[in-house]
Formats: C-alpha cells, structure tokens, sequence
C-alpha cells in the first residue's frame, strides 16, 4: 500500500486572508468550498499500487510529467471538485510495480530495454505497446498516483460523445466549427435539453481552456443517476502542452453557447485578482507535493494569460447577450448547489 499525503489547499489558505470588502456571495462561496474539501478530501487515503495506476509522461515540457497532479490541484481551486484527488510520487517499477501485481496482462507488459532500464506499456485501446512504453532509470519512475473512482460493478459510467469534439481529420472540419449557431442545436438535444449537462460543459470547457487541453473527445458519468449526475474529468493528458499558444478553439462551447454558472463567473473573477491570482495558488498548492516543483513558471504565467481571456469572452457574452441570460444562478436556495439549465 502506498500512502497519498493529503495536498494543500489553496482555498482554505486564502480563506484566511479573504477580507470582509469582498461581496457576501465570494465569501459564503470559499466557506462551502472550505467544508467540501475537508468532507471531500481524507487526511491518510491509501491506494493499492496495480494495474489502473496511473502515470503520465506525455508531455515532455512539463517537469516530472506530473500533469495530473496539476489538474488534480487545479480542479480544486476553480471549485470544480471532479478530478480524483492525485499526489506525485517516485515509484521502483521493479519493487512496487511489476512485483506486486494480480495482474497477469499487465506483469506480461513488462520489459528491459537496450539501454538496460525497466519498462512497461500496459493494456488500453491507444498507444500501449512497446514503441509508447513507459521506462525507469534504470527502475525508477516519476509519475502520479490517482484515488480510484469506484469499481464499474459498483458504480457504472457511462461515457459521452462531446458535442464539441474535433474531427481529428486534416481535411474535414467538425460542424461546430463551420456553423457558429450550433450551440441551438445543442441546447435542443438530449441531454443538453434539461438539468445542469450543459452548464457542466462550459466548466469543463474553462478547465480545458486554461490548461491547454485540446483532446476532450469524450467524457463520462455515472450512469446510475441518468442526467442528473456531474461530468467527471478523466483523461487530461494533453494538457499544459505550449505555454506560449493559447488555443481558442477549445473555448467554442463558451463562446458559442454564451452560458455559465454564477459560482463558476465568481470564482473565475476572484482568481483573477492579485491576491487570489490563480498562478499563485497553483504553486502554492503543489508545494507539499513530493516531486515539488511540477509547473514550470511559464505554464503558471499562461493560466492567468487565458483565465483574463476567459473572462474577456464572458464580458462579451454579458454585452451581448444581457447578464441574466449568460449568468445562471446557482447561488439560490443551498449554497454551492449546481442550477439546472435554462433556454432562451
């Protein structure tokens, strides 16, 4: 078994700080926050190291290929709370890995390389084969270790063509991108019609957005509360590519929809300030992390470089469009609880 550390967080650090000039709805806002996380987030959670492990080593202009330790940190900060909790760690392929698991398919993954290290690929539908293996130096691997979500004979998901996914093809372009109503389309369909999935979209379209991620092709729910559930935020391994480009496209479901949540507009602006600045409490939150630090600066400069960009889109949205269409309120009745979703 290995141990997680509970991660810092940055909410309840600046809740300390948070003063009584801010409107009421910021603060009732970072107190719900503040009871969440400690309801949300045990002190010692421990998770059994075997084949669903996860480490990611994608992307190579991230040190130590944590990126889901930073989104992890991230989703939290923004209040969106459906990452499952994950923590760096410096694991022995050899000792805690190839050892130690049931797992046959994944024990017959393992290999030497020419240069002697120790490597596995693993089984899944893309990229697990020798060519994309992941390898130790010679055994010894940075990665990330995610809390499981529940067993799928548990708990079943049931995952979700993105309306906005992109076509994956040189050529041909995706509708969304050739017709700019194509949100009214959207808002016609199942499940997009009733409860709270579109207004989850557009918070996954801001997480997406401020870490770079282009490759939301899918997503996925549990299945057993139909359409009234949450997006959980899986597979973010393309994110915190190029610090440098701003890709706006992934904001089309925003800008093209021109919806958000009251809870989510707040936070967005508090995290825009200088005191709450959102770089900060990135860094802030990572550093109890034990392969510290994980974000180079320039990723932490491009969060706040999109985040005004964010907020840009929404002012022109609000402009355009009136404040009581863009902005839901979900601030009514229990504090922190999601609205459902509304028509024109």
């Amino acid at each position: 078994m290995i141990s997680s550390e509970k991660c810092s967080s940055a909410s309840r650090f600046h809740l300390l700080k948070l003063g009584t000039n801010e409107p009421s709805e910021l603060r009732e806002l970072f107190h719900v926050g503040l009871i969440q996380s400690e309801q949300s987030f045990p002190s010692e959670p421990t998770q059994q190291v075997h084949a669903g492990f996860c480490v990611d080593q994608r992307c190579s202009i991230v040190p130590q290929c944590l990126l889901s330790s930073c989104l992890s940190v991230s989703n939290r900060i923004l209040d969106f709370r459906r990452v499952p909790p994950v923590a760096g760690r410096l694991l022995n392929m050899t000792k805690e890995i190839r050892d130690v698991t049931r797992d046959k398919k994944l024990w017959r993954t393992f290999f030497i390389s020419p240069a002697n290290n120790v490597c596995f690929y693993g089984e899944c539908s893309y990229y697990c084969s020798t060519e994309h293996a992941l390898c130790g130096k010679p055994d010894q691997i940075e990665g990330s270790l995610a809390a499981f979500l529940p067993d799928l004979a548990l708990a079943k998901r049931k995952t979700w063509r993105n309306p906005w996914r992109r076509s994956y093809h040189k050529r041909k372009k995706a509708e969304w991108e050739v017709d700019p109503d194509y949100c009214e389309e959207v808002k016609q369909t199942p499940p997009y019609d009733s409860g709270s999935r579109l207004l989850d979209v557009m918070d996954m379209t801001v997480f997406d957005f401020l870490m770079g991620n282009m490759d939301r092709h899918h997503y996925e729910t549990f299945e057993k509360f139909g359409n009234e559930t949450f997006i959980i935020h899986l597979d973010n391994g393309r994110g915190f590519g190029k610090h440098s480009h701003d890709e706006m496209s992934i904001l089309a479901p925003l800008l093209q929809c021109c919806r958000v949540r009251k809870s989510t507009h707040l936070r967005l602006q508090l995290l825009a300030k200088e005191e709450y600045k959102l770089s900060v409490l990135m860094a802030e939150s990572m550093t109890r992390d034990r392969l510290d630090p994980i974000l180079i600066q320039p990723h932490l400069d491009a969060m706040d470089r999109r985040l005004r960009l964010v907020l840009k889109t929404l002012s022109d949205c609000i402009d355009k469009e009136g404040y009581g269409y863009v902005v839901e309120n979900d601030l009514q009745g229990a504090p922190g609880a999601r609205s459902g979703h509304r028509t024109r």
